[in-house]
């Protein structure tokens, strides 16, 4: 069974970092591309990053590059992202997902989330 547990979300001031970890478990997680999908209030999910099986190829929506950094320790089985100069507009519960960029959307695969606050 995939298992994936989100942590490291929380309030969370303009400008300012989180680090948001996944552990997963029920899979060879170091075969998988992983994702990260994020949903705000009243909207539907939005890939934000995807990483390659092996952590060398990496893939972000516009609107976070240059701010998110996207990784995985494949001998831990977990998955990471850095987030930087945060913005009110990250605000959202942010999930890992087993699946690649193309798929995230539709994949059940994803974990319970954990919620980024961006506000003063």
């Amino acid at each position: 069974e995939v298992q994936l547990v989100e942590s490291g979300g929380g309030l969370v001031q303009p400008g300012g970092s989180l680090r948001l970890s996944c552990a997963a478990s029920g899979f060879t997680f170091s075969a998988y591309v992983m994702s990260w999908v994020r949903q705000a209030p009243g909207k539907g999910l939005e890939r934000v990053s995807a990483i390659s099986s092996g952590g060398s190829t990496t893939k972000y929506v516009d609107s976070v590059k240059g701010r998110f950094t996207i990784s995985r320790d494949n001998a831990k089985n977990m998955l990471y992202l850095q987030m930087n100069s945060l913005k009110p507009e990250d605000t959202a519960v942010y999930y890992c997902a087993k699946a690649g960029w193309d798929t995230v959307i539709s994949s059940p695969n994803r974990g319970q989330g954990t919620q980024v606050t961006v506000s003063s």
